[in-house]
């Protein structure tokens, strides 16, 4: 089996060092999407009876996203050492269907941003409004406590005492806190993003010298 010389000898180190890279990244990206999905502050507003689960769904995205960038990056470093245009090309179609899947997740999230916003809000307000519901009240309670919050857009001297009527709304508050946790999706999907487009060159590049090299002989 003939091996790849000069300037693609750097380029299959390269990719090898960059596969390891983007293992690390979906490490990363599993760890951030366990974090959203088990933080404490997020699954207290967002687990209750009737909550919305529309959040989670862009939350299940990246967990999954993760654990396929783990198995692909391992893949990826052992096809770069072994210089294997099957695993070359097996590991830049993986990266190409990751990188749909995550253009998806992305207009999903853009799409659906002011929609589950919007969903937690009136599952916020629905608890608030019917005063006979236990656990309406709970889940108010919970609001309140965690948002460090009082109330929805106009005053309401029966949920917020006069101690706390300068807190901020709950609606602006849930709005604040989700958006910060939406923001941290898309940030991760871009940079996500931006380093598969690395890989794919790469892998392409070592692929295409592999299949020249052995041509040759």
């Amino acid at each position: 089996m003939s091996k790849v010389q000069g300037g693609m000898k750097c380029v299959k180190y390269l990719l090898f060092v960059f596969n390891f890279i983007f293992w690390l990244s979906g490490l990363l990206v599993l760890a951030v999407g366990l974090w959203l999905r088990f933080d404490p502050g997020t699954v207290e507003l967002l687990t209750g009876d009737g909550a919305p689960d529309t959040f989670f769904i862009a939350v299940y995205i990246l967990l999954g996203a993760g654990g396929l960038m783990m198995v692909v990056g391992f893949f990826g470093c052992f096809g770069a050492l072994r210089e294997s245009q099957c695993l070359l090309a097996s590991f830049f179609a993986c990266l190409l269907i990751i990188f749909g899947a995550e253009i998806a997740a992305g207009v999903f999230g853009f799409m659906n941003k002011e929609q589950i916003v919007e969903e937690v809000q009136k599952f916020y307000s629905s608890s608030v409004t019917d005063n006979n519901n236990v656990n309406g009240t709970a889940i108010a309670k919970i609001y309140h406590k965690t948002l460090d919050c009082c109330g929805g857009s106009t005053p309401d001297p029966a949920l917020c005492p006069e101690e706390e009527a300068d807190k901020k709304d709950c609606l602006t508050a849930i709005s604040d806190f989700l958006n910060t946790k939406l923001h941290v999706i898309g940030y991760i999907g871009i940079g996500i993003a931006g380093v598969m487009m690395i890989g794919m060159i790469f892998s392409m590049v070592l692929c295409c010298a592999i299949r020249n090299s052995r041509e040759v002989i």
